[in-house]
């Protein structure tokens, strides 16, 4: 054999070696990978099944819980009281129209709506504020101002267009000259030196601040209570919840203590009171409308584009001419004014999130009018579609909000709560709240406590669900365009009882992922349920596209009727 053979024979036994090796290698790392897949199933089947368990102990705490409270309160609480004057079933709308063309005057609104907030508050505790001798003045004004003439009823219309009807809003948007604590009580004297950019665009479009409304502590939770101005009652049944933070508003529409008022909406805090009192709730598209005037405000871009200031009322026909004024400037990019075909849009619809962690099941009252509400669309409109989806990224919307809530210039909670003078120390605190003095409520320390838990900026599971939230945005922007809308529950259980939300906390997850989206969405109140309480649904549309939110809303009020009015012995 010669060395050129030998060469090549030792060429091909490495060849062969290497060869062998590298099948080696790739079996083995081929092993390694089904063994980390297999472990990673076992993992995720591992969880699954504890997470399964923690939902059935968590649902039988919360039936064991309800069954307590019914004990404590009873099946059925007091209701508000009738109406004595129809002045109070016209919508702000109407009531603008009537006063400027001097069928009725404003003092005489004014003065409707002051007998009614004194008739109601005692058995609702909702007011914390009010301006009744001025805004009495500014009546008298309004009034005096038409009856000179100087404007047209055209031009009073165009100008001013809601000139002497009495608007409110809750305590923490600024009004001037009036409380503004966000219901803490190291801000309990703090009053405003200055209207809120949007009260100031509502007073200049003619309307009367009358009163403030109760808010969630810090308006960071879904039940209007602080330790400045207690806790407020649901006008349907006192021993109901009214929602938070914007609470006390949507319990003052309901009522028909007020003609329409302003909420703001980090989470929902528009649409689940709008929802609980049944009523009308628009969370505009992100950046349409000012936050100026809100607090606790927002302290970076992403975080502005969730919290939403918008337009509450009875009536579904008063929100555009609202948000129109609210919007100031940027109503331009809204087309509010473009006529909707709502035969000629898609409507997609959702029934439940399809089962998220430590979240209520969807009450079948509420399922059941999202199915009246599709059928109405198919066999009334006669809508060529009409479908219905299943977005599983739905079920992750409590992790995908806490995690976009935490941002890198975000400010803690338990400085919020110290009201942005160093921070409390809730632990501290926590002690000292069994013997009363503690000057926050459980709740809120709570929430101080566990925002350091869960994804922490930065890391893999939140950049994980970052990425979520972008997919979501897309899906949902692809399937919905500019002709698109999406019915989906506004919450998956009607008002609970006080203390109820405690163990319930994540049902919120409804509606604040679309303030995570950045989406427009409007609560439509869709009457009573079998428990004697409101049922309704929010409609949601692409960034922008408000108004097609603002038409369906509309169209189901004049459908379904709305809100449901308390006896009437005017």
């Amino acid at each position: 054999m010669t060395i050129k053979d030998n060469v090549k024979k030792t060429i091909k036994k490495v060849v062969q070696s290497v060869d062998s090796s590298s099948k080696y290698l790739r079996l083995r790392c081929n092993n390694n990978q089904i063994k980390t897949t297999m472990n990673n199933t076992k993992n995720k089947k591992s969880m699954g099944f504890v997470k399964g368990v923690i939902n059935i102990v968590h649902r039988f705490l919360v039936l064991m819980f309800r069954m307590l409270i019914q004990f404590l309160y009873g099946e059925k609480g007091e209701s508000m009281p009738p109406i004595k004057n129809l002045i109070l079933l016209d919508s702000a709308t109407t009531l603008a129209y009537k006063i400027r063309t001097r069928k009725l005057t404003s003092v005489e609104v004014v003065k409707a709506f002051i007998q009614r907030i004194h008739e109601v508050n005692p058995m609702l505790n909702i007011v914390v504020d009010e301006r009744f001798a001025d805004a009495l003045k500014d009546a008298e004004k309004a009034d005096a101002f038409i009856a000179s003439g100087v404007l047209t009823e055209e031009q009073l219309a165009k100008e001013k267009p809601f000139l002497g009807v009495p608007i409110t809003t809750k305590d923490c948007i600024r009004v001037k000259g009036m409380l503004h604590t966000a219901g803490l009580v190291c801000r309990k004297d703090i009053r405003g030196e200055e209207d809120a950019e949007s009260m100031g665009l509502m007073r200049k479009a003619g309307a009367i601040p009358l009163a403030l409304t109760n808010v969630s502590e810090c308006c960071m939770w879904w039940e209007s209570f602080n330790k400045v101005h207690g806790r407020s009652n649901n006008p349907y049944d006192v021993n109901r919840i009214v929602g938070g933070s914007s609470g006390g508003e949507g319990a003052i529409q309901a009522a028909a203590a007020s003609p329409f008022g302003l909420g703001s909406d980090i989470g929902g805090s528009i649409r689940m009171p709008a929802f609980f009192n049944g009523i009308f709730g628009h969370k505009p598209s992100k950046f349409i409308v000012s936050n100026d005037g809100q607090f606790p405000n927002t302290t970076c871009p992403e975080q502005n584009s969730f919290l939403a200031l918008g337009p509450m009322s009875r009536f579904a026909k008063d929100l555009k001419p609202m948000l129109k004024i609210m919007a100031g400037a940027n109503a331009q990019f809204l087309d509010l004014d473009e006529p909707v075909n709502l035969t000629k849009l898609r409507y997609f619809y959702q029934e439940s999130d399809g089962g998220s962690f430590l979240v209520s099941p969807v009450d079948t009252d509420i399922k059941e009018a999202i199915q009246r509400v599709a059928a109405h669309f198919k066999r009334t409109l006669k809508v060529e579609t009409v479908k219905k989806v299943q977005i599983e990224k739905f079920r992750k919307s409590i992790p995908i909000w806490m995690a976009a809530m935490k941002t890198k210039e975000a400010i803690s909670f338990d400085r919020q709560l110290a009201n942005l003078e160093g921070k409390i120390n809730p632990w501290i605190e926590l002690l000292k709240f069994p013997f009363g003095l503690s000057n926050f409520t459980l709740v809120a320390l709570l929430t101080a406590i566990t925002e350091k838990t869960g994804a922490q900026y930065g890391s893999p599971k939140h950049q994980y669900l970052i990425e979520q939230k972008k997919e979501m945005v897309e899906e949902i922007r692809q399937m919905l365009g500019n002709d698109g809308v999406f019915i989906y529950p506004t919450h998956p259980t009607v008002a609970p009882y006080h203390y109820e939300p405690v163990i319930r906390a994540m049902n919120f997850g409804y509606t604040g992922i679309f303030n995570i989206l950045g989406l427009p969405s409007t609560a439509v109140p869709l009457g009573l349920g079998r428990e004697g309480l409101p049922i309704g649904l929010q409609v949601v549309a692409n960034i922008n596209q408000d108004r097609l939110c603002l038409a369906v809303a509309c169209e189901l009020e004049r459908a379904f009727g709305g809100w449901v009015a308390p006896e009437v012995l005017a």
